[in-house]
């Protein structure tokens, strides 16, 4: 597996639980997103594992990776290509630990600092956000775009935008140094989630 190529399209997925989630998420595959990660913070550690098995049978059929956010022993327990940590959401080398050296460790950045650490504690891919500034989490600020070009020119390992990312926009992250695009409601909060993944797809390979 190449990752570079995987963080082209990053969907995550929003807050809709059960059958709506799963039918948006095959819709997005469908659609041609190339990595998955399966965000629910407040789902019962039980129902949260039954959903990632779902959602990694989904995913393996399509051989796009799934990752968990912030639950390495989940992503662990079902199989799972990785996990996500965000900032304060668990200690880099601890997951890696746990995760072992096959599988992703994807780490959020918003400084060089905070990028050039998680690098060395064993990231194998960069979230650096909020880009344009995003309603899906309330303390994500606007990143300046030279924080963005910095921080990818600063590390080794692939970095993948995130944050308010349109079809309007995305095409200004053009030469900044980043991999690909990460998206929660510019796919999941769309009323055509599959339409809305191709064309994001379509868009990303002419940027990237």
């Amino acid at each position: 597996m190449i990752l570079k190529q995987h963080l082209l399209l990053y969907a995550v997925t929003d807050s809709r639980r059960g059958a709506a989630l799963e039918a948006a998420v095959l819709s997005a595959l469908r659609g041609g997103i190339t990595m998955l990660q399966l965000r629910a913070k407040d789902m019962p550690d039980k129902e949260l594992l039954a959903t990632a098995r779902r959602l990694l049978a989904l995913t393996n059929a399509c051989g796009v990776p799934l990752l968990i956010n912030d639950r390495a022993d989940i992503a662990v327990a079902i199989g799972a290509a990785g996990v996500h940590l965000g900032l304060g959401d668990g200690d880099l080398r601890q997951a890696r630990a746990l995760l072992g050296p096959g599988k992703i460790l994807g780490a959020t950045a918003r400084s060089v600092e905070q990028a050039l650490a998680a690098e060395a504690a064993g990231a194998d891919y960069l979230g650096c956000g909020a880009v344009f500034g995003t309603n899906t989490k309330a303390d994500a600020t606007a990143m300046p775009p030279e924080v963005l070009r910095e921080i990818c020119a600063a590390v080794r390992i692939p970095v993948v935008a995130i944050g308010g990312i349109t079809l309007e926009n995305a095409a200004e992250l053009k030469d900044s140094g980043t991999a690909g695009i990460a998206v929660v409601s510019g796919v999941f909060g769309q009323a055509d989630i599959e339409e809305a993944a191709r064309n994001l797809r379509g868009l990303a390979e002419r940027i990237f």
